[in-house]
């Protein structure tokens, strides 16, 4: 009998970032891409997204079709449709416990937060460089290997995943 080997479950942050690691400057998305959002509807279609409070408040709603899992310092704080975490741990187990794909959507310092627990990236490099005050993490070829890429007018789709060492 042969003993079938489980992989981890997957943990994906998608983002857009600039070539100077910008991801958003007051809340909002510094550029629209065409196909962009299209894209990212696609890919997250059906999993959990887990972001923090001021990311969901730049977007306002929980986007259909998805379930949104909000962290905030803020006990009080709950918006309809959404569960609320004290911290991105918890709603990282929680959203891994559905079942269903697990994205982490921002902003910078859930990025960060989530990082060690994160297996997968998708993407879009921007091939510009504005101001801005949120950030994405560095992707660092030592921990991370491109696996897909698909070229773009301006921008890159580009897939990740961890390099995981023996």
């Amino acid at each position: 009998m042969t003993q079938q080997r489980t992989l981890p479950p997957t943990i994906t942050a998608i983002a857009a970032v600039a070539a100077n690691g910008v991801i958003g400057v007051d809340n909002t998305i510094p550029w629209r891409l065409d196909g962009d959002f299209a894209r990212l509807k696609q890919l997250t279609m059906g999993g959990v997204l887990v972001m923090g409070r001021k990311t969901f408040d730049s977007i306002g709603r929980p986007l259909p079709g998805r379930d949104s899992f909000v962290v905030t310092r803020n006990p009080e704080w709950q918006a309809l449709g959404v569960r609320t975490f004290g911290d991105v741990d918890a709603a990282l187990d929680a959203a891994l416990e559905t079942g269903k794909p697990v994205w982490v959507f921002g902003g910078g310092e859930i990025y960060r937060q989530a990082w060690p627990r994160t297996t997968a990236l998708e993407i879009t490099h921007v091939e510009q460089s504005p101001p801005g005050d949120a950030t994405f993490p560095e992707i660092d070829p030592a921990q991370w290997r491109m696996v897909e890429t698909e070229d773009r007018e301006g921008f890159s789709w580009v897939r990740y995943e961890r390099i995981r060492r023996a």
